[in-house]
């Protein structure tokens, strides 16, 4: 049930689904839905939960299976370029500019998400530090930001104005995000 009323909010947004909608969808009866939910506030907050759920599963898990450092930070890159093609895009950007000025549950629970998924980068961004992949002097917290910019770009290039060269510019502007984070390396003569 939880899945279904995930496909239907990539598609329809959260504020487009409803309970009636997911009972439409699933064939179980409204009376049910609302026993389990409540409201439609609870089904928002469950879609934003499941969507990250599978995306754990389906980008953060396989991505973390990479070798630390800048492996691991280019299958973050990858799995998540793959899960913004889905069926309308890239979950969490759709509904952010949905929930953006809605306070509430669903907005906190997509504010935990996106928050969570920022701290991994950084986190991951860190550990190629660490591992001497990027350079020392690397701000973590601004190379997240400054990826989730590009999947943000991504986004709006793929899904709003289907650019055909959207996923080539993406990969192109992640290059250049890792480039400039790699240490300079100066030749000895």
């Amino acid at each position: 049930m939880l899945a279904r009323a995930f496909e239907l909010a990539t598609i329809g947004g959260v504020s487009g689904l409803s309970i009636g909608k997911l009972a439409e969808a699933t064939g179980l009866s409204k009376s049910g839905l609302f026993a389990h939910f409540g409201s439609k506030e609870t089904l928002e907050v469950a879609v934003v939960e499941e969507a990250s759920r599978v995306f754990v599963t389906e980008v953060m898990l396989p991505a973390l299976k990479q070798p630390r450092g800048e492996p691991r930070v280019k299958a973050m890159f990858e799995r998540w370029l793959q899960w913004g093609q889905r069926p309308g895009g890239c979950f969490f950007v759709a509904v952010s500019a949905e929930l953006d000025d809605r306070p509430g549950p669903a907005r906190d629970a997509l504010v935990q998400a996106c928050t969570d998924w920022i701290d991994a980068l950084a986190t991951a961004a860190q550990i190629a530090v660490t591992e001497n992949h990027f350079r020392a002097d690397l701000d973590p917290r601004q190379f997240a930001f400054e990826l989730y910019g590009v999947m943000l770009g991504t986004h709006c290039f793929m899904r709003f104005l289907r650019d055909p060269a959207a996923l080539e510019r993406a990969r192109e502007g992640f290059d250049r995000l890792i480039k400039s984070a790699r240490p300079t390396r100066t030749r000895t003569p």
